[in-house]
């Protein structure tokens, strides 16, 4: 009789117990849905508007890189327009300088018949200094030919193709020019120095002649190339030597053969 009274007691209490547990799990799962839903519903609104102001920031952003893409784009090809419009000029420039160049050399030498020339082509060493012309036997450019600049003397041609020529310059170490000097009654000879280009060397210089620096020296027209009276340089340095028949002196030739551009090319006297 204890023993099912024991039980009973014992049934009821485990009853009891489980119906507490129940009851409390269900609170418990209860408060926390209400607390989960109240900070959902505090925090949410503020998630919305973070999100939407990072979309829009984003958003933003895009088109302020894509505007900027744009720009630059408009910039590049304004800046390649200005670039064109600058070489235009350039040559522009360039083409205007030439005329006048050629004018004025057909003013200085209007007694001859001239072929206009531009140099295309340089070849200077220290024993060979030639020039290449876009004139040739087209042109009537023939060998001999004497060959001027608006400064003065050249050189002459040498060789003739249809559209261009070789000149062999006054520097040129072969070259030999008659020349003269308002001091002296005779010719005497210029020759082309090793390794300088617009330096020509003065000899046969008459032992009884004086000569001054400064002074001019022409062609003299003997020697069946060049006409008379054509300026080739000033004298810039007389060199006396211990032989009196051995002095010389530097010229300094009229023409810059290092920035010579544009010639004359004599057809006819």
């Amino acid at each position: 009789m204890k023993n099912s009274k024991s039980n009973s007691i014992g049934t009821i209490i485990a009853i009891v117990l489980l119906l507490i547990i129940i009851i409390v799990s269900n609170v418990t799962t209860s408060r926390t849905y209400l607390f989960t839903g109240t900070i959902s519903k505090v925090f949410m609104p503020m998630q919305n508007m973070i999100s939407y102001i990072k979309q829009k920031t984003k958003s933003e952003d895009l088109g302020d890189i894509a505007s900027l893409k744009e720009e630059n784009s408009k910039l590049k090809e304004e800046n390649e327009k200005l670039k064109e419009e600058e070489r235009e000029l350039e040559i522009l420039k360039s083409e205007n300088n030439t005329l006048k160049e050629y004018l004025n050399l057909k003013n200085k030498y209007g007694n001859y018949a001239t072929q206009p020339a531009n140099v295309i082509e340089r070849s200077y060493s220290n024993y060979d200094k030639i020039i290449i012309i876009n004139q040739g036997s087209k042109s009537g450019i023939k060998v001999n030919m004497p060959v001027i600049s608006e400064a003065g003397l050249v050189g002459h041609v040498i060789s003739v193709d249809e559209n261009t020529s070789k000149v062999q310059t006054i520097v040129d170490t072969a070259s030999t020019v008659s020349t003269s000097i308002s001091t002296i009654e005779q010719s005497v000879l210029t020759k082309g120095t090793i390794g300088n280009n617009n330096t020509l060397k003065l000899t046969s210089i008459p032992t009884d002649s004086t000569i001054l620096q400064g002074d001019d020296v022409v062609t003299s027209g003997l020697g069946g190339i060049y006409p008379k009276g054509i300026l080739i340089g000033t004298i810039d340095e007389v060199v006396n030597t211990k032989n009196q028949t051995d002095r010389y002196a530097n010229i300094k030739t009229a023409t810059n053969f290092e920035t010579l551009s544009t010639v004359l090319v004599i057809v006819e006297e």
